[in-house]
């Protein structure tokens, strides 16, 4: 319902009362805001009561209005702008200090990821990273910011670590040439979606690899291409994309991983330690 929840408010609107006419038009007209409203305020912003909102919102199929906020929460994700995020961000967190604002909503968002993730799904991404002949990890825009991190720490686990830039297609087939059966792609894209990343998935999927997407959610276009989907929660703030609960899912799977392999960590580590202290890479007596 998701998908085309705007549609069916447009389909619907012939049929609804003048009160709900005015809810249907302020959704279809302010989508980005009436996403983060709560029923009452919604209400509000068009003189009806918040009763009217709620029954609104089983008109539409729903059970009540939480539901309709998270589909339509769901639907415009990949549809806002810089610029409407930012209103969206003004809006929810108005005059509020934005320590508290910020971090709390980024809390809630790891709690979330904690409450919802598929464990089965997780063992089965730790089980596949340690079989894969190689890796490959891919993020696009700030996601690639995830895909460095995650690179960073294998590579001191396994030696064969791919890290795909965040490039043109053509630069980037270029880079996943070799990708085939007993490899593993491990792609992240949250909204707005990486056309790049998808498309990866896609080339990743025709050669016969292994694709892990971590993503935000069931519906994201990575899976139709993955053998495994891991969902962290992410949102905007502002213009920036909070991605807290995606890195610390990403930690996780790191930990879940080298745990697999201590012996080889602790070797790998002894050495680094070695060469750090030689070169004196990090500075002593602070």
């Amino acid at each position: 319902m998701a998908d085309d929840l705007l549609k069916r408010i447009e389909e619907l609107m012939p049929s609804f009362s003048k009160s709900q006419k005015l809810i249907a038009n302020y959704m279809l007209q302010h989508y980005e805001k009436a996403a983060y409203m709560t029923a009452l305020k919604l209400g509000n912003a068009v003189n009806v009561s918040e009763s009217t909102v709620v029954r609104f919102a089983i008109e539409l199929g729903f059970e009540g209005y939480p539901q309709l906020q998270r589909s339509l929460q769901s639907h415009i994700k990949n549809r806002l702008t810089s610029l409407q995020r930012m209103d969206v961000t003004r809006s929810r967190i108005g005059d509020q200090d934005p320590i508290e604002g910020v971090l709390t909503q980024d809390i809630d968002k790891i709690r979330r990821t904690i409450e919802s993730v598929d464990r089965e799904a997780f063992d089965n991404a730790v089980n596949t990273i340690i079989a894969a002949k190689r890796i490959y990890i891919q993020g696009a825009m700030s996601s690639g910011i995830l895909a460095s991190f995650m690179h960073y720490y294998l590579r001191l686990v396994f030696d064969k670590v791919v890290l795909v830039g965040s490039v043109g297609t053509s630069e980037m087939y270029q880079q996943m040439i070799h990708i085939g059966e007993g490899d593993l792609l491990i792609a992240m894209s949250f909204p707005r979606y990486a056309s790049s990343t998808i498309q990866a998935c896609k080339f990743a999927h025709e050669m016969g690899a292994q694709i892990i997407a971590i993503t935000d959610s069931d519906n994201s276009p990575l899976t139709q291409y993955a053998h495994n989907t891991l969902c962290a929660y992410s949102d905007m703030v502002s213009f920036v994309d909070s991605l807290v609960a995606p890195m610390s899912l990403i930690n996780a799977l790191i930990v879940a991983v080298a745990g697999t392999n201590r012996s080889r960590v602790v070797q790998t580590f002894g050495k680094l330690e070695q060469l750090w202290d030689h070169n004196e890479v990090y500075k002593k007596d602070v």
